[in-house]
């Protein structure tokens, strides 16, 4: 991923990618379920409107808002892979983007992932 890595955080220095890395990975360990967000994201308001619609314990991290948020989007990057938003994480397990998370529903497999990770009853 390295060359992918480059495309986009050529311009962030490997002390800053650590530390937002770092930051993403206690972000991700503070809740139960974590939406790296844009504010003017279309896909976004899919997964939030859902896990409300679940009744889901989430929290949500606008990138676009975030003083540091291109940063922790490139250490994003590097740790799954993903770098559009949203990023999405149940139980401190990556889980994907938008269609991710539907297909997941569709499946039935959200709410199974979302109770385990204690975000709903």
């Amino acid at each position: 991923m390295g060359s992918v890595m480059s495309l986009f955080s050529s311009k962030i220095s490997k002390e800053d990618l650590e530390l937002a890395l770092t930051k993403a990975k206690e972000i991700v360990s503070s809740g139960p379920v974590i939406v790296f967000s844009k504010t003017y994201c279309g896909y976004c308001p899919r997964v939030k409107n859902l896990l409300t619609q679940l009744g889901a314990s989430y929290k949500v991290i606008e990138l676009d808002i975030e003083g540091d948020g291109s940063k922790i989007q490139s250490a994003l990057l590097e740790w799954t892979g993903q770098r559009t938003v949203p990023n999405v994480f149940i139980g401190q397990k990556h889980i994907g983007g938008c269609d991710d998370v539907m297909e997941k529903h569709k499946a039935g497999q959200l709410v199974p992932l979302l109770r385990d990770a204690g975000a709903i009853a």
